[in-house]
């Protein structure tokens, strides 16, 4: 059984009642938009890192949801806006914003991730700006600029010190394969929205434009194929990961690289469906991974 929440905060030290009700919001946040990782976090993870990484995670969807939608330019200024309410708040080591006050708390707690929220919020632009890529140089910019960085603000919460660059080069493995998949399993929602994040040369090569794939077209299915193969590569080198960890956050990767897994499963078998929306992987090995991560975090503890 989970611990209930106002005992994790305890186990993390978070006594003062404005803190606590300020990490409990963004609990509910990330329970809402990230149901299975945050289930994940709760039985994977022992109590006192749980609110950090729940933290860093509700800084990481607010801010991609406030540059997500609308006109270009209303979503430049919003990363503006953002960006400045966020660095007076480092400065000032608190902020009004609950979600910046439990954020500056997490960072004086672990200052790792000082770095990361900066090198995030400096690659919003990109995620604003993207329509589509040129070639797979343009695919990894877009990776390096904001994907790593991204997945990096929870990422550096997990291992026992600053991370290395081995433990950055596995974190890329991981991040490119899944962004490589999200790009696969969202592409009927970005096409909707006048872009695709499949590159115009993989397109090519399989004798498509983006214009064909509003069409399903025959050649969709092997692009699929060929697409999985490399996020199934990425995910496997990325269990390297594993080494460079706190025992106790094993558990946690682990289960994120085999549900990224089971996605690639889905995406393969819905070939061309994608075209009309993403997928879900099975629900029956999603708890039954979950369920053996957890037997194993129970032993380290």
């Amino acid at each position: 059984m989970t611990t209930r929440w106002s005992r994790t905060l305890d186990h993390a030290g978070i006594s003062d009642p404005a803190l606590r009700g300020a990490y409990s919001g963004q609990r509910k946040l990330v329970a809402r938009f990230a149901r299975a990782e945050y289930t994940a976090v709760r039985l994977l993870l022992p109590p006192p890192l749980v609110p950090h990484i729940v933290a860093a995670t509700a800084f990481m969807h607010h801010t991609d949801n406030l540059i997500d939608q609308g006109p270009v330019k209303e979503r430049l200024a919003a990363a503006d806006d953002w960006r400045e309410q966020v660095t007076a708040a480092l400065a000032r080591g608190s902020g009004e914003d609950p979600l910046l006050r439990a954020l500056t708390h997490t960072i004086a707690r672990h200052p790792q991730l000082h770095e990361y929220v900066e090198q995030f919020l400096r690659g919003a632009d990109v995620e604003v700006e993207w329509e589509s890529f040129s070639g797979e140089a343009d695919f990894q910019q877009y990776v390096t600029v904001y994907s790593l960085p991204a997945f990096m603000l929870v990422a550096c919460l997990l291992a026992p010190e600053a991370p290395g660059r081995e433990y950055v080069t596995g974190c890329r493995a991981f991040i490119e394969a899944t962004q490589r998949l999200d790009f696969l399993d969202d592409i009927a929602e970005d096409l909707a929205e006048g872009r695709t994040g499949i590159t115009h040369e993989t397109l090519a090569r399989h004798g498509l434009t983006p214009q064909d794939l509003r069409r399903q077209p025959a050649g969709f299915d092997a692009l699929v194929r060929e697409q999985a193969v490399l996020v199934r590569a990425g995910l496997e080198e990325s269990r390297d990961l594993v080494h460079h960890l706190h025992t106790s956050s094993r558990p946690l990767v682990r289960a994120l690289i085999d549900l990224q897994t089971l996605r690639v499963g889905a995406v393969e078998k819905a070939g061309p469906a994608l075209l009309d929306g993403s997928t879900r992987p099975p629900l029956a090995d999603a708890l039954r991974l979950l369920g053996r991560e957890y037997r194993a975090a129970r032993r380290h503890r």
